[in-house]
């Protein structure tokens, strides 16, 4: 009988994990990965827009090639089936041209592959949990990090307001994008710690 992991969550526990909160972090990973362009984009790609890990995967160079920043990436969502329109800026787009730029493909290929064809979801995890000890950063981190970066810095680098992410995630209620990024506790204390 297979011993099991003592890490491993209980069936049924939640099991959640914490956005790169700092610039600084990011940055540091972005400087980790700059020799390795299909890591550099899955880390960009991940951290400018609000797809899953399973959406990341799942994207073809056909769908990429060619685009500009300020265009529209249109791809169905593996979890929910629905149809999403994903807007793509400057580092999302330098991000897929060095890649491409650094193989040779074809329109329906994977845009990111391993040694053994596309990546999974399990090695996106792997992948960001290597990328955060190496650079020392303390935490819970996976997959559903760079999603959650994304939303996190929206609200808190750029402003942006809940109702408008809670579109984005096509999320029920302002406390489940409150919850889903992290921000809460932390804005609950700003809230305290202001002075009359």
């Amino acid at each position: 009988m297979a011993q099991k992991n003592p890490n491993h969550p209980k069936k049924g526990s939640l099991l959640t994990v914490e956005p790169i909160k700092q610039v600084k972090n990011i940055k540091a990973i972005k400087a980790l990965l700059a020799t390795k362009p299909r890591d550099l984009a899955l880390f960009v790609l991940g951290i400018n827009t609000n797809l899953r890990a399973s959406d990341l995967i799942g994207l073809k160079v056909s769908q990429v090639q060619g685009v500009k920043a300020g265009e529209d990436l249109v791809l169905k969502e593996k979890k929910t089936g629905k149809q999403r329109r994903i807007t793509l800026n400057k580092a999302c787009v330098e991000a897929v041209r060095n890649l491409l730029a650094s193989r040779s493909c074809q329109p329906d290929d994977y845009l990111f592959l391993g040694q053994r064809g596309p990546i999974t979801a399990i090695y996106v995890n792997h992948l960001v949990k290597r990328w955060t000890t190496a650079i020392n950063l303390k935490g819970r981190f996976g997959a559903h990090t760079l999603r959650k970066t994304w939303g996190y810095h929206q609200r808190v680098t750029f402003g942006s307001d809940i109702p408008t992410l809670m579109t984005c995630y096509n999320h029920s209620s302002q406390r489940q994008t409150l919850d889903y990024l992290c921000i809460q506790p932390e804005e609950i204390k700003n809230v305290y710690e202001n002075c009359l």
